[in-house]
């Protein structure tokens, strides 16, 4: 099959199109998905690893096995759900890999992230109290102590759900868990993130 041509370039290819012709080796509708999902998929990893180079590394090597393995994809669910279960298996190696070797892992949560940009606008008026701001600050990272203790498979459960804002179907799907699998995980991340919240604020 011929790579995509300029005018096919102007029109708004589906993903599934496109796949179809990464199955059949056109590099350029690789192209295509990468820089459609790049930046997605590297916040999404920043949000799980908590550290921007590690997000970038993670991202090149999940689209590497991507093309790698692009023929075993059936679609059964959507390519962004299949890609970002390859990245967060990939950083979850990752950050097991590092527990054994004894290392911390400095992780700013998805969480941390969300809440600093939304409050963004608060935090930079000069007018706001500067006391308030640091009640805020500590807040913050009372919240991110209390993620970091959760083991990384309830803490994908509270990125995807709570910050991603996957359905459960979806994390179904990227995780390859049972839906009730799935409830009862992020039942017991949401309680035991309530419960690190509750030691740390003793």
């Amino acid at each position: 099959m011929e790579n995509i041509t300029s005018a096919e370039h102007s029109m708004a290819l589906d993903d599934g199109s496109l796949v179809d012709r990464c199955k059949l080796g056109d590099s350029c509708a690789m192209e295509r998905l990468v820089l459609k999902y790049q930046d997605r998929l590297y916040n999404t990893l920043l949000r799980f690893c908590g550290n921007e180079d590690d997000a970038a590394e993670l991202s090149q090597e999940t689209f590497v096995k991507a093309i790698e393995s692009i023929r075993s994809f059936e679609g059964r669910s959507n390519f962004y759900t299949w890609l970002c279960r390859i990245g967060l298996n990939l950083a979850a190696d990752l950050c097991k890999k590092r527990v054994n070797l004894g290392s911390s892992l400095d992780i700013k949560t998805a969480q941390m992230q969300n809440a600093k940009d939304r409050l963004g606008a608060f935090l930079s008026s000069s007018q706001q109290d500067p006391a308030k701001l640091v009640q805020l600050k500590e807040a913050l990272e009372i919240l991110q102590s209390a993620i970091l203790k959760l083991d990384e498979d309830l803490r994908i459960m509270i990125v995807l759900r709570d910050i991603e804002g996957f359905n459960y179907d979806q994390i179904s799907q990227t995780l390859g868990l049972e839906m009730g699998t799935v409830k009862s995980r992020l039942n017991r991340a949401r309680k035991n993130l309530r419960e690190n919240l509750e030691v740390l604020v003793q």
